[in-house]
């Protein structure tokens, strides 16, 4: 057997036990905590009367200007694309 059908027999395998063990999890409920009403993760944003006080308090003032956070940001993803594009090529 070749590497590449072995890689996408690993790969292939892989996903199914990962998809198996998600609807596990989802069909028995797990890490669900019993005591609240809704979905996991839910209570963090919704139900909860002091986000809006805790996401106050969780900013910090900068003195970078958010257009250079943002530069940064699409520069990465730029670098990152052109980085691919490089390494597409190389492997044909």
């Amino acid at each position: 057997m070749n590497r590449r059908k072995l890689y996408k027999t690993m790969t292939v395998t892989l996903a199914v036990i990962v998809l198996c063990l998600a609807a596990y999890i989802m069909v028995h409920r797990l890490g669900l905590n019993p005591a609240y009403d809704f979905g996991a993760g839910a209570y963090y944003y919704a139900d909860d009367p002091a986000i809006q006080d805790m996401a106050e308090r969780a900013t910090y003032p900068s003195a970078v200007p958010k257009w250079i956070y943002y530069a940064l940001f699409f520069s990465w993803g730029a670098l990152m694309w052109f980085l691919w594009l490089w390494i597409d090529r190389r492997r044909r």
